[in-house]
């Protein structure tokens, strides 16, 4: 399993606009790009998540980056620390034609990322 950790930045607000609201963190590490199925670490307490790592091609961009939506959660995070453990892949990184795809495929992701907590649940 590959973990980091890093001060949650504020990016471009378009995972907010699409849905998915992310917390972005710098990477300093590399790793392999994909979807992941994630745990998170905030305040002592953990959270499911799905973490985007590379660059968003499908608006342009070609920073590499991580994104990471936290599952059934609301709150302002800007500047606290958080920590990522990647669990599983469960998908290459893609270019997407329209934000609709991007969302329907997002939609996807999320009902995997659920079902495998359900599986694997939190202590």
């Amino acid at each position: 399993m590959i973990s980091f950790r890093g001060k949650v930045r504020k990016g471009q607000q378009r995972g907010k606009k699409l849905g998915f609201p992310t917390a972005n963190i710098p990477l300093d590490l590399k790793i392999p790009e994909g979807i992941y199925i994630s745990l998170v670490q905030l305040d002592d307490v953990e959270h499911p998540a799905l973490t985007f790592i590379g660059s968003a091609e499908t608006f342009g961009e070609t920073t590499y980056q991580s994104e990471t939506y936290l599952l059934n959660f609301d709150s302002d995070i800007y500047d606290q620390t958080m920590s990522i453990t990647l669990l599983q892949k469960i998908r290459e990184s893609e270019k997407f034609t329209s934000e609709e795809a991007l969302i329907m495929k997002m939609e996807e992701d999320k009902a995997k990322a659920k079902k495998y907590f359900k599986d694997n649940p939190l202590e």
